[in-house]
């Protein structure tokens, strides 16, 4: 059987930042990931948006990393020139009745650290953006956009340059933790004796966990699969800072993003699903888009919008469930040895990666 160090399991843009953190404290680290290529599950299928950490509870793992980790991503972009625009985003309230909704964003935003929101009329709000409709709107300067697929390749660059190694179409078939090790099989049955084990498969991380033997099953939380489906603008957008509704219950509404070329989408909703290989975009789904759209862009064209693509979040519980934090937890949690866990990685992750891999380091470090 084959030893080694520290195994982090998935390739996504968390599982990457984690196995560079590790790497570059000392650390001899393999990567495996069951797909033919990195970042291909969530990493890739979201709004590639830089969060500020306006939305999540103050103290909180989300607020800690989101904003930690929005400083660490704009100065690892800009020293390795990787494409990214610190283009703004307008929250706006298209009716007086969510007005006090703003002031709690921009409250609970000053108890996370974020103070350079401005609040704006709706008639400052419309000086940025004349085809904008709304009553009042908070700017913030700081949210911003980036190419995913560059910062994961970056990342992989780094973590191959302190000696790790991705190794892919290597999917973990189940795990016996012992007391000095844990010992992973992989599906082909090669196993690998670790000393530390990161699990961060995404939505695979909590099925995974129940198939670590000498780990409580009690644990591991339900899953809850939320999808998210995203339409394109054909042609091109008359805004230059993203636009974000008053958030809802499960998500930040249908919001509208832009890429570094200018292109437009809109999206994503929220529909519960089964599974998280769910991933069509059912063009009548459309409709509602139109009408969530047209309360801050009345101008919207008909037949502007074309689907395009899904992404599913890694929600801990179903709908109606209470918002959850990041779950991260390592052995002085759960007891056990060398094991690092993570769950719910949703929605900042991005923007967090590069905070969740220090934290998730010192962690595997204890």
């Amino acid at each position: 059987m084959e030893q080694v160090d520290c195994v982090v399991i998935g390739a996504g843009v968390v599982g990457l930042a984690v196995a560079r953190a590790l790497a570059e404290a000392g650390r001899e680290v393999l990567v495996l990931e069951a797909e033919a290529a990195i970042g291909t599950q969530t990493s890739a299928r979201n709004s590639e948006v830089i969060h500020a950490g306006l939305y999540y509870a103050p103290g909180s793992l989300k607020a800690r990393l989101c904003v930690c980790g929005r400083q660490l991503l704009y100065a690892y972009l800009a020293e390795r020139e990787l494409p990214h625009r610190r283009c703004g985003k307008l929250i706006v309230a298209t009716h007086s009745d969510q007005a006090q909704a703003l002031q709690h964003i921009q409250s609970q935003a000053q108890a996370n650290g974020v103070h350079d929101l401005q609040a704006l009329t709706g008639t400052q709000a419309r000086r940025l953006e004349p085809q904008l409709r709304c009553e009042a709107a908070l700017l913030s300067p700081s949210t911003g956009i980036l190419d995913s697929h560059a910062f994961m390749l970056s990342l992989q660059g780094d973590l191959e340059r302190a000696g790790g190694i991705v190794v892919l179409n290597t999917a973990v078939a189940r795990a016996e933790c012992g007391p000095d090790a844990i010992v992973l099989e992989v599906e082909d049955g090669t196993m690998l004796a670790a000393r530390s084990v990161v699990n961060a498969a995404g939505l695979q991380a909590l099925p995974l966990a129940l198939r670590f033997r000498g780990f409580d099953a009690a644990r591991v939380p339900r899953p809850g699969y939320a999808k998210g489906n995203y339409f394109t603008l054909s042609g091109r957008a008359p805004f230059q800072h993203l636009i974000y509704p008053v958030p809802e219950a499960a998500g930040l509404g249908v919001h509208l993003t832009l890429d570094l070329a200018g292109q437009a989408r809109f999206g994503p909703d929220v529909q519960w699903v089964h599974s998280s290989e769910d991933l069509t975009v059912d063009p009548r789904r459309g409709d509602a888009f139109y009408a969530q759209v047209r309360r801050y862009w009345p101008g919207l064209p008909d037949g502007a919008l074309q689907p395009d693509y899904a992404g599913i979040r890694p929600k801990l519980g179903g709908a109606g469930a209470p918002a959850a934090d990041f779950v991260i937890q390592g052995p002085g949690e759960h007891g056990v040895r060398g094991l690092v866990q993570l769950w719910g990685i949703e929605s900042p992750g991005l923007t967090s990666a590069l905070a969740i891999g220090e934290y998730v380091a010192a962690l595997a470090a204890v």
